[in-house]
């Protein structure tokens, strides 16, 4: 399988495609302000307890207290917490991990009266994004995540994926991990570490207990509610999960984050530093791969797969409900049984991939068509485990009930990737009244007439819909080298898939959107 990331950044936002075979299978977007990432540290301070939900709302800067369970204080918690009085309490000089003092650990049938109290400073991790209405849900079982492996302070432990089959393997790097591991920490091998040499695994846990260590000097002058470690930006940080020898090119239009990922795949992968791109044509990057185009056909209430067939996915606050229809596709030879069984297997594999590419999470039924063969039956539920095996997230599937339903959950830690793929029209507004489409172009004119002369922007780039840059650079004198020739070479139009028919954008030399809108308004001010 060849895989690919895109990663397209623009003034205030960052998306990322991961392709498979050319084909979209995750999609990220991430607002460049966005600050509460799952993995972030905090330190916090406890606004409110809940014993009626044996939890504790803490304050950790976001508009919306954070929700803190008692069971996820985690076992080591009164460590932990010993520890972060200590280093708070002394602003000289840190208390050893080495030497710190284990404390016994919390009990699990216990309440959280028993261990926090309002105004109570905690050292907590950011497990759930805010999502909808509510805020961010924590951990206080704080850990900092390599590519290999998972460093979790004071736990003094080593676990190994259970994903790694080999028990062989398993043994080895136990004890390989046990033999460097420093005192104090404990350890979580991921199953990418499978066969890797000590000198790789040794590099990264220096590099982890470097950050804990980083994050313990911050601790110590910190004052308040307060950032303490943040995870790696979310591209980084999806490379990091999701980075295997399969990679073929990572392709990145922005030089500062192009030099972030190359630093970072140099990093952990030496060999593999040459596959990052820096991507520098005029055509937007996800236009060049075809991910513009993949992204209006995926994110559709209704979603074409197959000869016809198609899903209808429907979004509640409670759960997803997929229904699997067969469309105008005809029949089989085989019957209707073979056309249900072949329908429902191709929906599996679609529905595997809409479930990553939104990053639908919670409670999700699938409305399959009726099959009455129980092997048919144990034939699509044992497709749809393997098509969900490549998912990272959490996910528990149970097998077709007798209405013909599968039910599942997935493991929901931010919100689901929602986008509007409807296109309103740029002229009208959606009242179905416009002026005349072939004054269209004299208006694009005045537009630059405005930009150039008014504003005094001579060099900009006009984003517009593919069809019209074709009819305006058509001819042996094209409408766009007249342009050039009255508002100067600084004019450059770009074809972009993600607009409207009649719909056009401004943007300057620096990449920043030119608002004609706001612009005439300040315009108007100055005259008046």
């Amino acid at each position: 399988m060849n895989s690919e990331f895109v990663v397209d950044v623009q003034a205030s936002e960052i998306s990322i495609a991961l392709l498979e075979n050319k084909r979209l299978v995750e999609f990220n977007r991430e607002s460049r302000e966005a600050s509460f990432a799952v993995g972030n540290i905090y330190l916090g301070k406890v606004k409110k307890l809940m014993p009626g939900l044996n939890a504790a709302f803490v304050d950790v800067g976001f508009e919306k207290d954070a929700f803190l369970h008692y069971l996820d204080l985690g076992s080591n918690f009164n460590t932990l917490q010993n520890f972060t009085t200590q280093v708070l309490s002394d602003r000289k000089k840190a208390p050893s991990m080495q030497k710190a003092k284990h404390l016994p650990e919390i009990d699990k049938n216990g309440t959280i009266s028993d261990v926090l109290k309002p105004g109570q400073e905690i050292l907590v991790q950011v497990a759930k994004e805010p999502i909808s209405t509510k805020g961010p849900r924590l951990t206080a079982e704080v850990s900092i995540a390599g590519r290999f492996l998972v460093l979790i302070p004071f736990a003094d432990k080593v676990s190994v994926s259970q994903k790694i089959e080999s028990e062989e393997e398993r043994i080895r790097l136990k004890q390989l991990i046990q033999s460097i591991k420093p005192k104090g920490f404990g350890v979580i091998v991921r199953t990418v570490a499978e066969q890797k040499r000590v000198a790789e695994l040794d590099n990264e846990l220096k590099i982890l207990v470097k950050r804990w260590e980083e994050a313990c000097q911050k601790l110590q002058h910190s004052k308040g509610v307060s950032l303490i470690l943040e995870e790696l930006g979310r591209t980084v940080g999806i490379i990091r999960d999701l980075f295997n020898a399969n990679f073929n090119y990572i392709h990145v239009n922005n030089p500062d984050i192009f030099t972030e990922v190359k630093d970072y795949v140099e990093l952990i992968a030496p060999d593999k530093k040459d596959i990052v791109k820096l991507y520098k044509d005029e055509i937007p990057i996800f236009d060049h791969f075809g991910i513009t185009k993949q992204i209006k056909s995926a994110f559709g209430k209704t979603v074409s797969f197959k000869s016809g067939a198609y899903l209808i996915i429907e979004h509640t606050e409670a759960l997803h409900v997929i229904d699997v229809n067969s469309g105008n596709r005809s029949k089989l030879a085989t019957g209707q049984e073979g056309n249900a069984l072949e329908v429902n297997l191709a929906a599996a594999d679609e529905i595997a991939r809409q479930l990553r590419l939104r990053d639908m999470g919670g409670i999700i039924v699938v409305d399959f068509i009726d099959l009455h063969d129980n092997d048919n039956r144990q034939k699509l539920y044992e497709r749809m485990r393997e098509a969900m095996s490549n998912d990272r997230a959490k996910h528990n599937i149970l097998p077709l009930s007798k209405f013909g339903l599968m039910q599942m959950t997935r493991q929901r830690v931010r919100p689901e990737t929602d986008i509007n793929i409807e296109e309103k029209c740029p002229t009208c507004f959606g009242t179905g009244h416009m002026q005349p489409s072939i004054l269209f172009i004299d208006q694009l004119e005045d537009k630059i007439d405005f930009v150039v002369n008014v504003l005094k922007i001579k060099k900009f780039k006009l984003h517009i819909h593919p069809y019209i840059e074709a009819y305006i650079s058509k001819g042996v004198v094209s409408q766009i080298w007249k342009w050039r020739s009255k508002f100067g070479l600084g004019c450059k139009f770009v074809p972009s898939q993600s607009l409207g028919f009649l719909q056009f954008k401004f943007y300057d030399d620096k990449g920043n959107e030119i608002n004609l809108k706001q612009e005439t308004e300040k315009v108007s001010e100055v005259n008046t």
